[in-house]
Formats: C-alpha cells, sequence, structure tokens
C-alpha cells in the first residue's frame, strides 16, 4: 500500500505538466468570452444610439427631398440636417444620428443601389431601417394637415375636431386614453395624485398642450395625444418648476390654476389679475367661487348664469361648495394661462383683490374688487350690459 501511494504522488508531475498544458488555453477562452462580452455590450449601446431612431417619441412629421441622381453620402446629409438649426444656429438632431452608420448600414443591407429620390414625409421615431426601406420603396409620402387647437380646449373639444377634420373615425379610443393615461409614461403624469372620492373626468386634461401641429391625415390617437404631451413637457421649464416649488404649489396645481384663469380671463391683461384673486382667496381659506368648473360639470357654452342648484352640485369641481382648487383641470391651458398661474400680477396680490365680474361681455373684460360690498356694486353697475350667452 506504500507503494501504491508512492505511485500516486509519482503521477502528480503528470497532471502539473497536463495543467501547464492547458492553463494557457482556458486563460485565452476565458479572456476570449470576456471580450466577447464586452464587444456585445458596445455593439448594444451602439445600436441604441447610433442605428434606433433620434427619439422614440416623436413622431413629428418631416418633410424631406431626396433629388436625383443623389447618392447615399447626400442623402445620409440630408437626413442627418433634416432637423435644421435653432434660431442661434445650432443644429438640431436630425432624422439619423450619424451619417458614416446611415451608409455603412445601406451597404451592409445592399440598399445603396436601391435608394430613390422623391418627397417623404418621415419622423425622428424611426430607426434607420424604417428609413431605408421607405426610401428604397419609393412609397408616397403620407400627407399632412395643420392641427390648430384653442386655449382653453377640453380633452373632448379636441377629440371632436379631429374626428371633424377626418383624423380620427370616432372619438372612442382618444377619450379612453385620455380617461387613464395610462398607456403614456410621464413623470408630470404619474406625479398626478388621485382623489380616493371622486375619479377626474380625464387624467390627461390640461396637459394637452393648445398649439399648432402637422400632424399625418391618418395618424394614430395615441400619436397625436403623445404630440401634445411632449409639447406640454416643454412649454413647462425647469423654470415653471422651480417657481412653483417656490409657491409651495405641484405642476399639477398649477396646471389646475391655469385651467380656470384660462377660462375666466379674456383679455391680455386680465390674465395676472385674475391669478392674483384666485391665489389671495387660495391663501385666505376663501372658497374660489368660480363659474368655470360648473361649465365643465355640466358640459355647457357660452352660459353666463347657474341655477341654485346647479351651483350646489356635489360635483369636486364645483368651487362653490368645496374650498380651495377643484378636482383638477377644467381644460387644456396655454402658456399665457400657466405663467400667470405662476406670476400673479402682485399689486392686486399685495392690495388684496378677492373679488371680479365681467365688465364687458363682447370684449370679456373684467371689473374687480377688494370687498364684498365694492363687488356687488360692481355687479349691479355692469349686469344689464350682460348677455344670456357670449
Amino acid at each position: 500500500m506504500e507503494r501504491g501511494n508512492g505511485g500516486g504522488r509519482r503521477g502528480n508531475p503528470d497532471v502539473k505538466r497536463m495543467w501547464r498544458r492547458i492553463r494557457p488555453l482556458i486563460v485565452f477562452l476565458l479572456s476570449l468570452s470576456i471580450c466577447l462580452g464586452v464587444l456585445v455590450a458596445a455593439a448594444n449601446i451602439a445600436f441604441e444610439k447610433l442605428f434606433a431612431p433620434v427619439d422614440a417619441d416623436d413622431a413629428t412629421p418631416i418633410v424631406v427631398t431626396i433629388p436625383s441622381s443623389s447618392g447615399a453620402s447626400r442623402i445620409a446629409n440630408i437626413l442627418y440636417t433634416a432637423g435644421g438649426t435653432d434660431a442661434e444656429g445650432n443644429q438640431l438632431p436630425g432624422l439619423i444620428a450619424s451619417k458614416t452608420v446611415f451608409k455603412i448600414y445601406a451597404d451592409f443591407t445592399g440598399k445603396t443601389s436601391k435608394l430613390k429620390a422623391g418627397t417623404y414625409v418621415l419622423s425622428r421615431n424611426m430607426d434607420i431601417g424604417q428609413i431605408l426601406d421607405i426610401i428604397c420603396k419609393g412609397n408616397p409620402p403620407r400627407t399632412t394637415m395643420r392641427l390648430t387647437i384653442s386655449e382653453g380646449t377640453t380633452v373632448e373639444g379636441i377629440a371632436e375636431k379631429l374626428v371633424a377634420l377626418g383624423v380620427l373615425s370616432d372619438s372612442e379610443e382618444f377619450l379612453a386614453l385620455c380617461k387613464t393615461g395610462e398607456a403614456f409614461d410621464y413623470s408630470f403624469l404619474s406625479a398626478i395624485e388621485q382623489n380616493p372620492d371622486e375619479a377626474r373626468r380625464y387624467l390627461l386634461e390640461g396637459y394637452l398642450f393648445p398649439d399648432t401641429y402637422e400632424i399625418y391625415t391618418d395618424e394614430s390617437a395615441k400619436s397625436i395625444i403623445t404630440r401634445l404631451l411632449l409639447r406640454f413637457r416643454n412649454v413647462f421649464s425647469d423654470e415653471y418648476a422651480a417657481r412653483a416649488q417656490e409657491l409651495g404649489m405641484t405642476m399639477d396645481e398649477v396646471v389646475t390654476l391655469a385651467s380656470l384663469i384660462e377660462k375666466e380671463a379674456k383679455v391680455e391683461s386680465d390674465f395676472a389679475k385674475v391669478s392674483a384673486v384666485f391665489h389671495n382667496r387660495l391663501n385666505a381659506g376663501m372658497r374660489l367661487q368660480s363659474d368655470a368648473p360648473l361649465k365643465y360639470i355640466f358640459n355647457t357654452t357660452g352660459t353666463l348664469t347657474y341655477t341654485e342648484e346647479q351651483m350646489n352640485d356635489p360635483s369636486r369641481y364645483n368651487t362653490h361648495v368645496y374650498e380651495g382648487l377643484p378636482l383638477g383641470p377644467i381644460c387644456n391651458p396655454g402658456e399665457r394661462a400657466i405663467r400667470a398661474a405662476l406670476y400673479p400680477n402682485e399689486d392686486y396680490v399685495s392690495e388684496g383683490f378677492l373679488y371680479f365680474c365681467l365688465m364687458d361681455a363682447t370684449t370679456g373684460e373684467n371689473a374687480y374688487a377688494k370687498t364684498l360690498e365694492e363687488h356687488n356694486a360692481n355687479v349691479e353697475r355692469y349686469k344689464d350690459s350682460w348677455n344670456t350667452t357670449q
């Protein structure tokens, strides 16, 4: 048995020699695996940055014209510079992130010789492969149209306009998407606090920014909503966010207040004044007693008077019944109203104005008062000039 053990020990040098022979191979294979992993990770990053869409959320139509006899290099340059420049001359993002990658991809896929001249409507949410396919097929461009959304338009009003323009066959999908907002992953939407006692009519009310847009005539409801939400995100700047924090308000509270201002102010000079009155009443713990939410509750347009029963409606939107801001925005306010909500007229704030009423039903100009007595006098003075409808 001792000899057997000695034989085992004599076998160890063979194992060591074998290990010395295969160890470089094992080290090489491990190193190769690590390198391949790094290369794969780097390739994924490169794909995300260079091959993927410039902006997956931006469906804004961009019209590009490719002249006849254009090679891959010229087409790549057209696509790269398609975003134009800003006011300071800085190049804005185009339709591709890299001209070189576009040309390499076109060569690699054998599509360089298939690129066709023509006018195309493309967008930044298309990747290089999609753009190449369109240019190679020579498909006729998707037609576009101008969509103008006025300040103060509601979600339902926007849906009705899209149906009237023939963009949407009906408003059902559009309204369903706006109802919950679940299909849109934006931090300013997830920050909205829902009232447990009553759900908002539309979670996206207030956030579909009113502006003029160039949209596809066959664009989907979700794509259109995305455009409007992105525009809101761009307008509500860091300055506005900082100012809201300074006032102790959330973005949602600012938008809700702005929606009231949008409905109560008609002339330029009234926006900041109406805001001052609302801020003073909020700070004093008074009910806002605005009629504007009643129009939202009862879906009325142009009405200037409401019944006692309507003014006592239990909806959480009703500022005649509940203190503070209504349940949520009652329309989609423009930047002028948003700015007014953040920067009320300082003189009217410091002087303690608490009331306003319509002074001229034709122009929409308001009259302001500090006391209830002054306000009642204004009402008596101007009520005869009011019409039942605007």
